[in-house]
């Protein structure tokens, strides 16, 4: 199996889009950490630290301290691809995050989007 090209590109490097596209819609930098935080169960130290080393995607999640069991209830479209038949498992993890983003941007309750309803 060929390795997707996003296995190497770093976390940190992609961050500060996410932070642009939540901000662009009145929605903040705590709420993107908080996603991802939920997300990959990273502690705010821990997550600094992997953005200052320019952890790269497949570290990023393969070295998550604690992947949210409740992101399988992640479904719907991210690029024209449902996100739970994506069989590749970093990219499914990457775009897991991609999807809660959009939601966020979309103005979704930040409860929803941790799927805590």
């Amino acid at each position: 199996m060929t390795k997707h090209r996003i296995y190497s590109i770093s976390f940190a490097s992609v961050y500060p889009h996410y932070i642009a596209k939540a901000e662009k819609k009145g929605r903040t930098k705590a709420e993107v950490d908080q996603i991802i935080f939920w997300l990959t169960g990273y502690s705010p130290a821990e997550f600094e630290a992997a953005l200052n080393n320019r952890t790269d995607f497949e570290t990023f999640y393969t070295e998550a301290p604690r992947l949210n069991p409740a992101r399988a209830q992640i479904k719907g479209l991210i690029c024209g691809v449902r996100v739970e038949e994506i069989e590749d498992p970093i990219m499914r993890e990457a775009r897991y995050l991609d999807k809660l983003i959009d939601e966020l941007a979309k103005g979704k309750k930040i409860e929803k989007i941790l799927r805590a309803e």
